[in-house]
């Protein structure tokens, strides 16, 4: 087994070429090498681009502000009371509706609910529980508070520069050259003004396809760059996609939308100190970028080329199989296209070439008739 092994081992293929006269193998063959073709032409270098080297390590800035003004429980808000945190990041909420409650300080007093402890009567004359906190304790089981209708119309200007730090290449969202008449007119529109950075809230919920009056979740601005840089870097521009990130909880009982709280906190004449806490029902924007450029490069262009030709390959492959395993005339085929060179028939040919070199004649008309016939190639007639 050993000495098989070693012998097997050291052995040599070389290709041996078969003509095989069979229409239909033949159409088989040239339908396969011509999918293959309009598949790395079609598909991996004119969509994907398989020539270029691609950056997808993006480098981005997002600064952001808000703008607009709304009527809530008769009191004008602006932009410092209802978008937290205030700072322009890429994460913000814009408050939509309040549970307000006024004047609490440090006290015993009833819990909303009742609990276990001890009992005492609520505001309405109900037996409640006894908490010590900040009191009267809040009641956030109102569901009347409508919410503030003019956040619809409230504008959101995003500001996103970026960078390939491969090519060295730098962008902003917007022209450089916009001027102060277009950005204080125009709004985002994705057919008619693209290029616009200023988003109506209104109609980022209509991208969504969410309502006003149920929303109160998070939603994604999604700014992507893919840039192909064997253009003009002045054709690198973003595209916007508009999600809801947190459908998945849309529909769930336990928790849903999105809310907080905080507080503002207030000190008496005579020291004492009380406090307003509010419960914000808001929407959360979450501003993601995302991108990739690519430029032209000699290495993946020649490794995609080989990998083209390599591939058209395949067709031979198939067709083996089919004249192996599925046509009458696969004995033929074998017997044509395999066949195996021992020793001993080296050394046959060797006393063949001893006995021609005793008779001169023939070994010239054998020479003679293999230089006219043999090619190196076998044809097989029309397989049935």
């Amino acid at each position: 087994m050993v000495l098989s092994f070693f012998t097997d081992f050291f052995t040599y293929e070389t290709t041996k070429s078969v003509v095989v006269k069979s229409w239909s193998v033949g159409i088989i063959n040239r339908i396969v090498q011509l999918l293959i073709i309009v598949y790395f032409i079609g598909w991996v270098f004119l969509h994907e681009k398989a020539y270029q080297n691609i950056d997808t390590g993006i480098e981005s800035a997002v600064m952001t502000k808000v703008k607009g003004f709304g009527l809530y429980n008769n009191q004008v808000m602006d932009v410092a009371d209802y978008v937290v945190p205030t700072q322009g990041a890429s994460v913000f909420c814009i408050i939509t509706k309040l549970i307000v409650s006024e004047n609490q300080t440090q006290s015993f007093c009833a819990e909303v609910r009742i609990l276990t402890g001890k009992c005492v009567e609520g505001p309405r004359g109900e037996k409640r529980c006894e908490i010590r906190g900040w009191c009267p304790a809040e009641d956030d089981t109102i569901n009347t508070v409508s919410p503030m209708k003019e956040a619809e119309n409230f504008t959101i200007f995003i500001k996103n520069s970026i960078r390939f730090p491969m090519f060295n290449v730098t962008r902003g969202n917007f022209p450089s050259n916009i001027d102060e008449k277009y950005i204080k007119t125009c709004k985002y529109d994705p057919v008619h003004n693209p290029s616009c950075p200023i988003f109506r809230v209104g109609d980022i919920l209509k991208y969504t396809n969410e309502s006003f009056n149920t929303i109160g979740g998070e939603i994604g601005i999604n700014v992507g760059w893919v840039c192909d840089l064997d253009q003009s870097e002045e054709e690198c521009k973003p595209s916007y996609s508009f999600t809801r990130l947190d459908d998945v909880f849309q529909d769930n009982k336990v928790s849903k939308g999105y809310n907080f709280r905080f507080a503002k906190y207030f000190r008496s004449p005579d020291g004492t100190e009380y406090r307003t806490l509010h419960k914000a029902f808001a929407i959360r924007f979450d501003i993601l970028v995302s991108g990739k450029a690519g430029k032209f490069n000699a290495v993946p262009t020649v490794i995609n080329v080989v990998a083209a030709f390599t591939s058209v390959g395949l067709g031979t492959v198939l067709c083996d199989l089919i004249l192996l395993n599925f046509l009458k005339g696969a004995e033929q085929y074998k017997a044509k296209k395999f066949e195996e060179v021992t020793t001993v028939h080296t050394s046959e040919s060797n006393q063949l070439s001893q006995m021609s070199q005793e008779s001169p004649r023939p070994r010239k008309a054998k020479l003679e008739e293999k230089h006219s016939e043999d090619s190196g190639a076998f044809s097989i007639g029309q397989l049935p």
